[in-house]
């Protein structure tokens, strides 16, 4: 997996980068700003790009339009985002603009090295991630009535762990359930919130989209 760092804090990036080289990433490139890591994907053509949200010059969403002209000129290139906080607005343009190879988490999360490892490779694969607080917040929030009110407590916490990116054997694991009951539970949740038939990955994201927003 050949990943490209960008986050304005040199001490973290470095740092972040010598954990993931000893993780067996390859961590072929490191920009500061986002004009930098456009660069560096344009010539390195990497797996994934991690951008911090906030970087030079402004420090508000300069990771944020970095990971939508990386997504429109290179599609295929996965893209995690580092937020100090949570901050659920970038969380829905970005699973509403590129919800395909796309993670959200928070710097904290990064602290679990097994933990960030796996989001990276997942994003890679063509995966959605999304930090566990910022789905919490997220279900949490005040919203109108519709199809996830269907689902049962069971559904939804197969639903809330498809949020967060977790497989299916990973959701078993987790609730003490067998792969095939979690597959069950998944195609349910699908006929719920009236997913038509698809490729299965598309139909996750689109599921987990749907919970985000709280439709």
């Amino acid at each position: 997996m050949r990943v490209i760092l960008a986050d304005d804090a040199a001490l973290f990036r470095e740092a972040l980068a010598s954990a993931l080289v000893s993780a067996g990433i390859d961590v072929v490139g490191q920009a500061a700003d986002a004009a930098a890591a456009l660069d560096l994907v344009r010539s390195l053509q990497p797996d994934v790009a991690v951008l911090d949200v906030r970087m030079p010059p402004t420090r508000t969403t300069e990771g944020l339009e970095a990971a939508s002209e990386i997504r429109a000129s290179h599609p295929s290139i996965g893209l995690l985002i580092l937020s100090q906080d949570v901050e659920t607005r970038h969380v829905l343009r970005l699973l509403r603009d590129t919800p395909r190879g796309v993670g959200y988490l928070l710097k904290d999360r990064v602290g679990n090295l097994a933990e960030f490892v796996d989001a990276i490779e997942r994003v890679g694969r063509g995966g959605s991630v999304v930090d566990p607080e910022v789905v919490s917040t997220l279900l949490g929030r005040g919203r109108a009535p519709g199809p996830l009110d269907d689902l049962t407590p069971r559904e939804r916490q197969v639903l809330e762990l498809m949020a967060e990116g977790r497989s299916n054997a990973a959701i078993g694991d987790r609730l003490g359930l067998t792969e095939r009951t979690v597959e069950g539970n998944v195609r349910i949740v699908f006929s719920k919130l009236q997913l038509e038939p698809s490729a299965e990955d598309h139909r996750r994201v689109l599921a987990v989209l749907t919970y985000l927003r709280g439709d």
